[in-house]
């Protein structure tokens, strides 16, 4: 048998045995993931509701866009990509997205290259820097509700010992504030789990690249610029890619400190509206099949985005 022969036949048989190990994964991810997700799309073509799901009907993009026709040349056009909710909903989301993810990468790079470096007790402060991420984010939204009260909320409490404002501030209740107390909350929670991925690539970097630039005198932001950065930007991008898909996602923050208002609704709490709340079933899971969609071609630009950064930096 030539060489080559033999070559391609061992990565076939490698190849059948990596999908044989894959197997149980695929099928256990198709029955909690594929399963429901395509029968959500399907509601989203359909006029199901929550007491008749087994006698839905089949109604096309009714639910994405239609036009009722009122006589005399009169009509409108109605469904989920003229909804103004809808769309506030999903600049809501994009906008929480980008400045948590902007806001959380920035200060877990600062924590990060901080517990990069040996000091005394550095142990301790790296478990005590990983709590806030470690609290369920059920628990911190009503903690930080409590602490964001308008009336004996200790946020209030201490801007007012500071003379920062006049007077009590509805942070979670007024439509100018709900947003920022959101994206407070979520940033305090999620910037440890930035500063963990970052720290992992930290850890990778060579120590003697360092000491090479210390002996030739390299001023130390010249080298964080051309040294540290690129050479943990892989982990960086890493963990923006799944801080992102995460805060595309956000529900349970939103939900638990702010009233569901258009100032803070997100695509899923909008979906979740309509799903339960309204008894909008079928058009609750259209929003849901375009949260997916939004998030699937955000990701997969991304990442595409990401490679290209990569290869060019090679």
């Amino acid at each position: 048998m030539k060489p080559s022969t033999a070559s391609s036949s061992l990565s076939r048989q490698r190849l059948r045995s990596a999908w044989l190990f894959l197997a149980p994964m695929l099928l256990v991810l198709f029955a909690v993931a594929a399963w429901p997700l395509a029968r959500t799309v399907w509601f989203g073509f359909t006029d199901a509701s929550l007491d008749r799901m087994g006698k839905a009907s089949w109604i096309g993009f009714s639910n994405y866009l239609d036009y009722l026709d009122y006589g005399n040349g009169t009509g409108e056009y109605f469904g989920l990509l003229v909804d103004a909710r809808w769309w506030r909903s999903v600049w809501n989301t994009l906008r929480f997205a980008f400045v948590s993810v902007a806001f959380e990468t920035a200060f877990g790079l600062v924590i990060a290259l901080v517990l990069n470096r040996q000091f005394r007790g550095r142990a301790f402060v790296r478990a005590a820097v990983l709590i806030p991420w470690a609290i369920p984010t059920i628990v911190s939204a009503k903690m930080w509700a409590w602490m964001m009260h308008d009336q004996f909320g200790i946020l209030n409490d201490m801007l007012l010992r500071l003379h920062l404002i006049d007077a009590p501030i509805a942070w979670t209740a007024s439509p100018e504030t709900a947003m920022v107390a959101v994206l407070i909350v979520d940033i305090w929670k999620t910037t440890p789990f930035m500063a963990l991925l970052i720290l992992a690539g930290l850890q990778l970097v060579p120590g003697d690249v360092y000491e090479a630039a210390k002996l030739d005198g390299i001023p130390p932001v010249r080298l964080f610029r051309k040294v540290t950065l690129p050479l943990i930007l892989p982990a960086v991008l890493v963990a923006v890619v799944f801080r992102a898909l995460d805060a595309l996602r956000v529900f349970d923050l939103v939900y638990v400190l702010t009233p569901n208002t258009d100032a803070t609704r997100t695509m899923s709490t909008f979906a979740r509206e309509n799903l339960f709340d309204f008894d909008k079933f079928a058009y609750g899971s259209a929003a849901s099949t375009l949260l997916f969609l939004v998030i699937a071609l955000i990701t997969i630009s991304f990442i595409n985005l990401t490679r290209m950064n990569l290869e060019d930096g090679e």
